[in-house]
């Protein structure tokens, strides 16, 4: 398994593109797809590759000069809960260390509205060492609370 850092703005599209349509049960509003598709490509993305095939990715937006988030993270769910996130989380936030960053957040659905994917999703963050640290309970519609977490890193 390989994480390498992506440059083509094109390539990180057709990535996210790729990961974003292989995970419906986390990823299945087409509008915030094509969003997705087209937020990364100014972003600093990752990808990990498995015998040269794409099978996870990561973008970050860099809000202030501390202080980073994930935009947008998939594995596709046939890697689930094999490491793989986790070594792309430590693979990022050792970038961000290296630059003196000392903030990481990511926006997720809710525990508010149960969903059995994004249960899994949380504890992923939980277990990454992330923080709630607030709700908002209608940035993304009222059917889709978000949850606000933060890890110093």
């Amino acid at each position: 398994m390989n994480i390498l850092k992506i440059s083509d703005p094109n390539l990180k599209s057709e990535i996210c593109n790729s990961i974003l349509r292989s995970l419906p049960h986390w990823f299945g509003i087409e509008s915030a797809i094509v969003d997705y598709v087209n937020d990364v490509r100014p972003m600093d993305t990752w990808a990990v590759y498995k015998n040269n095939e794409v099978i996870g990715f990561a973008s970050i937006r860099r809000h202030f000069s501390k202080s980073a988030e994930i935009h947008v993270m998939g594995i596709r769910q046939e890697f689930h809960r094999k490491g793989i996130g986790h070594q792309l989380l430590k693979a990022i936030e050792g970038e961000l260390r290296g630059q003196e960053y000392k903030f990481l957040s990511v926006k997720t659905l809710s525990e508010s509205r149960p969903n059995q994917e994004y249960d899994q999703t949380r504890n992923f963050y939980h277990k990454s060492g992330f923080t709630p640290l607030e709700e908002f309970k209608t940035l993304w519609g009222e059917h889709n609370p978000c949850l606000l977490l933060v890890k110093s890193i």
